[in-house]
């Protein structure tokens, strides 16, 4: 458990050679294992093996993404990237055993039979054959990471980076909202070449993977590794079809009247983040003053997250400012032998900063509240209800949103619920691209940006490109790290929303209830599937035909439309 800040702790690097002997003692405990007593023991002995090689492999990938340029954590990256299959190697052929144990029953008896569906899908994703390509493709996706981190932007005075000038996509007056997303795509555009390259590579790499482990493509290898055990490809297609039939015409009437409300003729893509003349409410301080209200808006909602952010703060476990060599983006790891989590961000002084600072403490309060769990497996859940958590917070947070924003809380809260919506199209339309893109792996990069250029006409229908002529030549997607890093992982954050909205309605109607479904929902952490979850919170699946019905009737009414 934690016994220093996180700026100062280290660990050392796992040598392969140990590594696998303390394997084979595991092996050869578990091949002897004469009760079911003694598998569980091994179980427990393996966790704990696996506990300290995932905080090894946690603070050096946060290491990196903190300075992407600083010499000893590109090693350690290196290291890691070259690590990492060679001991999944060795977990998977853990979990082959475990799945023929003679003492598998009493292994459910003790953990459930959830953990065993994950464990299928790691054996199922995985082979000794493609330990090269893992490599590789972790490459890759680092050359990635450190290019986004790269540029620089001379802009209004300031030396920015590609996080920081985000901010200016909120600016009240139009031209600068025009200029700032001139040269955030003007820097796309010019690196248009290593951007297309770097995923061309990875999309065949994934395909040889898929073919190596006897799939057609690597879509169901996707699904494998993002861990979808209660649900399939037809139920993910039926909910996008949902989307577009029924969010789609209401997000279409939100961009129509942010037209008027801004009293322009067409909305424009450097428009659209503005949703009246006075600008989009911001936070009334810094960094610092926002961690003093964090610490205020904790206390005053209680249930264990007071205490749980103290900790936080104590243990310097946030790095939320942006900066130069920082890495762009948001996230929240766990650092189990360290006991607690850390989050990530890059504040850039919009009202965005509020939105994924209780976005990443929803995780890293759900993974904190399931260090009880008694595998690593369960820590987390799987993503789609990781993001329930963390999008149910951001919602559950409302009534201390004036600590943020004072008189302009109530502006921020509806257009919270506004942007909400409109994400709802845009994640279906990240979803149905990455499966064109993997369906069709040998198509070329401009065949991709037209797939891309499909989902906009299908999805986001009124978007608007202008003079921007990166984004407008069919490749905004490569903004989004989530399709070069984590294939797959956006349909997730459509599915959670659908039910983080019910939490909010739940809220409305009785706070206290809402706050306790939600404390219980992150003691569970993953110790069962994603529709199970749901549905024990009393929540409707978002595969349940009427449910997004529901949630468009209660966001009309809430915005007047």
């Amino acid at each position: 458990m934690i016994t220093q800040d996180f700026r100062s702790y280290t660990l050392a690097a796992p040598e392969y050679d140990e590594i696998a002997e303390e394997y084979d003692q595991l092996f050869r405990a578990l091949d002897v294992a004469s009760s079911g007593d003694e598998a569980v023991a091994a179980v427990q002995a393996w966790d704990a093996l696996r506990r300290r090689l995932s905080t090894w492999n946690s603070l050096v990938n946060i290491r990196f993404h903190q300075d992407t340029r600083n010499d000893e954590y590109k090693r350690a990256r290196a290291y890691c990237d070259e690590l990492e299959p060679k001991l999944t190697n060795l977990a998977v052929a853990m979990k082959r055993r475990l799945k023929a144990s003679p003492h598998r029953d009493a292994l459910v008896r003790r953990f459930g039979t959830q953990v065993f569906q994950l464990w299928d899908c790691d054996i199922a994703a995985f082979d000794p054959a493609i330990e090269d390509d893992l490599v590789r493709e972790a490459k890759l996706q680092t050359e990635y990471t450190s290019l986004l981190a790269s540029p620089r932007f001379d802009f209004m005075g300031e030396k920015l980076t590609l996080s920081e000038i985000t901010k200016f996509s909120e600016f009240a007056d139009r031209e600068v909202r025009h200029a700032a997303a001139r040269a955030r795509w003007g820097w796309f555009n010019e690196s248009q070449q290593p951007l297309d390259d770097i995923f061309d590579q990875l999309v065949r790499l994934r395909q040889q993977m898929a073919e190596k482990l006897g799939y057609e493509n690597f879509i169901a290898v996707g699904y494998e590794r993002m861990h979808r055990v209660d649900y399939d490809q037809t139920h993910v297609e039926r909910f996008r079809a949902e989307v577009r039939d029924r969010v789609v015409p209401l997000a279409t009437e939100i961009r129509e009247r942010q037209a008027a409300q801004l009293s322009i003729d067409r909305l424009m893509a450097w428009d659209e983040s503005v949703h009246d003349l006075a600008g989009n409410p911001r936070p009334q301080g810094d960094h610092d003053w926002m961690v003093q209200r964090a610490e205020q808006m904790f206390a005053d909602i209680g249930a264990g997250m007071d205490e749980f952010f103290e900790k936080m703060s104590a243990a310097e476990l946030m790095d939320l400012k942006s900066r130069e060599g920082k890495a762009g983006g948001g996230f929240c790891d766990v650092l189990p032998d360290f006991g607690m989590p850390f989050i990530y961000a890059n504040f850039n002084g919009t009202r965005k900063d509020v939105e994924v600072f209780t976005h990443e403490m929803g995780h890293a309060f759900q993974v904190y509240s399931s260090l009880h769990q008694p595998l690593l497996d369960y820590f987390f859940p799987t993503t789609e209800s990781c993001e329930i958590h963390s999008m149910g917070l951001e919602f559950l947070t409302w009534p201390q949103m004036e600590l943020f924003f004072g008189d302009d809380a109530a502006r921020f809260r509806r257009l919270h619920l506004t942007e909400s919506m409109l994400f709802l199209p845009y994640g279906v339309a990240v979803d149905h691209f990455q499966h064109l893109v993997y369906a069709a792996p040998n198509a070329s990069p401009d065949e991709r940006a037209a797939m891309w250029q499909e989902m906009e006409r299908t999805y986001l229908p009124w978007l608007d490109w202008g003079d921007l002529a990166h984004p407008a030549s069919g490749r905004r997607w490569q903004a989004q790290i989530h399709i070069f890093s984590a294939p797959f992982y956006y349909i997730d954050y459509t599915l959670a929303l659908t039910c983080a909205l019910q939490l909010w309605v739940r809220a409305s109607e009785n706070r206290d209830t809402a706050l306790a479904d939600y404390v219980q929902l992150c003691r569970r952490g993953g110790e069962a599937p994603f529709r199970e979850l749901v549905e024990s919170t009393g929540l409707k699946s978002p595969f349940d035909d009427d449910c997004l019905e529901q949630t468009v009737r209660m966001a009309r009414r809430e915005l007047g439309l």
